[in-house]
């Protein structure tokens, strides 16, 4: 029987591994359609995201933007306010009694509510039979697997790492006191977005990465952003070599290198944000003959198969574009191609990314280099804030707009946005391009004047006019 009182059945139409966002994306879109489906987790049910990732972080997030926007108060003439952090320890526990609330409300409560899958805990591997789980000393004989085992934080080859106390993005957002001062190695995603909130509470941030910040999006944003945070009081070392890294009576040194030579940063922790690894360790793929990538992802192909035909995976485990929503979104595909045939493709050509920071960074298509590798002739568009009536009149101006287009069609090919609430303008975009918009036809749309949306068309009509020079809602 499984813990949640239902009978297992060894020989199910499909089975899962995995509880989080994937696995059961991947477990109701098969029962949908009538399997029987079993779904074995590891660990706390619902995965990361809910647990230890998306949700937890988001929620401490906005609440130490309370702390910056009052001492940002002063931007209106007549207006003083102030705000405190006087108890770290009861806004961890708040955000833990969310999510426990969200993990009982999106999955354990669920699973009543599918007859047709049955929840088994425990850690399932491949027994080299064919495709036969062993969980325990219970073996199934699915008629097809998908695999969505997630990710974990990994340690970057950094002498000395694996001797010194390390924070993850999980053990940061369960410390019972603030340190004084916070290293983080990582300038990407987590980095930034962990780095803007502890800054924001009081701790000493210092950001070393090998690159810039968040070097996958257009450069343009990654330099505002550096400057906004800056300004907030977050310390960088960018373009760095790693030498060595000790913990001793001062607490953490990292002795690094960049252009200006040798760099000693001390720090009371340290909290490693550079990357994840698939979830792969455990599962002896090799026995089922599942190919992986060199860092250990399951590759698979358009329709989320593996190298065996009938195993399929999807979310981190597959190394690949590692967010949530596209990890279910990729698990529902795997289902439907699972149980019916491989008739439905992935396609992530129109995948929004957002990085939470205060403003937001928010991105779709294609970046203005990676376009011009792909062999386009592109044109680009980049107006900062301060052309956009909503963020004048709110006083919030630190960031710009970018949009990328074929020179030759005007097509547009991507965006990429540093504005509050990005995430929310982003998906103007993403129906732009899943509808093929030119940038003109972005420019005549009409969109609804004092709305950050609207920097969009003013970014669309500022590839063939100078914006500054039109009256408000002109054009």
């Amino acid at each position: 029987m499984s813990d949640f009182g239902k009978p297992e059945n060894t020989s199910p139409d499909l089975l899962v591994i995995g509880a989080g966002s994937a696995g059961f994306s991947a477990a109701i879109t098969a029962a949908e359609s009538g399997a029987q489906v079993v779904v074995v987790g590891e660990g706390t049910i619902g995965g990361t995201c809910v647990n230890v990732g998306c949700v937890p972080s988001k929620n401490m997030i906005r609440a130490t933007e309370i702390l910056h926007k009052a001492t940002k108060s002063d931007r209106f003439s007549g207006i003083e306010a102030s705000a405190r952090l006087v108890d770290w320890r009861a806004l961890v526990q708040q955000k833990q009694e969310m999510v426990d609330e969200l993990r009982k409300a999106k999955y354990e409560d669920l699973l009543p509510e599918y007859p047709l899958v049955s929840y088994v805990p425990g850690r399932a591997e491949f027994t080299g039979n064919g495709i036969e789980i062993a969980v325990g000393d219970v073996r199934y004989t699915p008629k097809k697997v998908i695999i969505a085992t997630g990710s974990s934080s990994a340690l970057p080859p950094i002498d000395g790492i694996q001797d010194v106390p390390v924070l993850d993005s999980t053990t940061a957002l369960e410390l019972d006191t603030l340190p004084t001062s916070l290293l983080i190695i990582g300038g990407g995603v987590i980095g930034c977005e962990l780095g803007s909130m502890f800054s924001r509470a009081g701790v000493a941030v210092t950001i070393c990465c090998r690159s810039r910040l968040l070097p996958d999006t257009e450069p343009e944003i990654s330099a505002a952003l550096a400057t906004i945070l800056w300004n907030e009081g977050v310390e960088f070392c960018e373009g760095v070599g790693y030498q060595k890294v000790e913990h001793n009576s001062d607490g953490i040194v990292l002795t690094c290198e960049n252009e200006k030579g040798e760099l000693l940063i001390k720090a009371d922790q340290l909290l490693v944000a550079s990357g994840r690894r698939p979830n792969t360790e455990a599962l002896k793929l090799d026995l089922a003959g599942i190919v992986q990538t060199g860092r250990g992802g399951i590759v698979v192909d358009a329709f989320m198969q593996t190298s065996h035909p009938d195993v399929y995976a999807a979310g981190d485990v597959t190394g690949q574009d590692m967010f949530v929503y596209m990890a279910a979104y990729g698990a529902k595909l795997a289902a439907r191609n699972a149980m019916n045939g491989n008739n439905h493709a992935y396609d992530n050509s129109t995948m929004p990314a957002v990085v939470f920071t205060d403003p937001q960074v928010a991105t779709v298509g294609l970046s203005e280099a990676v376009a011009k590798a792909q062999g386009f002739e592109v044109k680009t568009s980049v107006i900062t804030l301060d052309n956009v009536p909503r963020f004048i009149a709110a006083r919030e101006t630190a960031g710009l707009i970018k949009l990328v287009a074929d020179t030759k069609t005007d097509k547009l090919l991507g965006a990429a946005i540093l504005a509050p609430e990005a995430g929310d303008l982003i998906q103007t975009v993403v129906m732009a391009l899943k509808g093929g918009l030119t940038a003109r036809d972005l420019g005549d749309t009409i969109f609804p004047y004092l709305t950050g949306v609207e920097g969009l068309k003013l970014a669309a009509q500022s590839f063939g006019k100078d914006v500054k020079k039109l009256s408000c809602c002109a054009g």
